[in-house]
């Protein structure tokens, strides 16, 4: 009996385990994250979120680490360094966090040059990325025509133009990227692109062509590899592809069927007594 009531008490316990595990869940999925990119040349910023100087001091061409807000909608002001948070923001913008989704904020210019009052804002791909591969995604946030991009001399992007984004997936490797004008003509940025298998390499076009301002800022959002195919051990039957069967409910299921067993097994010792 102690044998049995041990194994019903693991299972309780966990059972509740499962509990504080949904209950974590339900916890992430009342959140997302952001991360703020500043792609505005020669000036340095202070960053508002609903009234708190939450970046100050933000310098150009800096990406910053992903930062958990709950979910819902943000006020997001900038000011020039030490003019906020009574001064005249730069960029004043109301943005809308979806529960659990991951974001880019970019501060950017518009193709004609002058800073746009409102923030670009970018969900990120979290989808999973096949084996041995990576997903570069370039964005244009400068003030520059459409432009092509092309990695190893093979174009992957033909024509992007300001405030867009576009993706591919490569073999990983580091990459020599050229971004040039989609009507043609020279690069106008050539630099080594490194892409980690199972990461989203982001690139951000950001700055002038007519200031000479033009540069490139990478973000990387990693862990994204697509679980490996499950391989069966000893010639054992496996659970069908995309079947998800949470662990604890499964020693659940275990403890149950030692407890059913431990209780067959007093039933049959009684039977050979009697």
């Amino acid at each position: 009996m102690r044998r049995i009531a041990s194994l019903v008490a693991a299972a309780g316990l966990l059972a509740l385990a499962g509990g504080i595990t949904a209950t974590t869940s339900a916890h992430a999925a009342s959140t997302g994250t952001v991360t703020v990119v500043h792609g505005i040349p020669g000036v340095t910023v202070d960053v508002y979120v609903d009234g708190k100087d939450a970046l100050p001091g933000f310098k150009p061409g800096t990406v910053t680490k992903p930062i958990t807000l709950p979910a819902g909608s943000h006020t997001i002001k900038i000011f020039k360094t030490g003019e906020g948070p009574s001064g005249t923001a730069v960029i004043k913008d109301s943005v809308n966090l979806p529960a659990g989704a991951n974001a880019s904020l970019v501060a950017y210019l518009k193709a004609d040059g002058s800073v746009s009052p409102k923030l670009a804002v970018f969900v990120n791909d979290t989808s999973s990325i096949a084996a041995g591969k990576g997903r570069v995604t370039v964005r244009h946030v400068a003030a520059a025509p459409a432009v092509a991009v092309a990695a190893d001399g093979a174009t992957i992007i033909k024509s992007l133009s300001n405030p867009n984004g576009a993706s591919a997936t490569v073999p990983a490797k580091s990459y020599t990227v050229k971004v040039s004008a989609a009507s043609g003509g020279p690069a106008v940025f050539t630099g080594k692109v490194p892409v980690a298998a199972g990461a989203d390499t982001i690139v951000y076009a950001y700055g002038s062509l007519a200031d000479s301002t033009f540069a490139v800022a990478t973000q990387s959002i990693n862990g994204l590899a697509a679980a490996p195919t499950a391989v069966a051990a000893g010639g054992g039957a496996l659970a069908p592809s995309g079947t998800a069967f949470p662990l604890w409910a499964l020693l659940l299921t275990g403890a149950a069927g030692l407890v059913a067993l431990a209780s067959g097994r007093r039933v049959v010792l009684a039977r050979r007594r009697g």
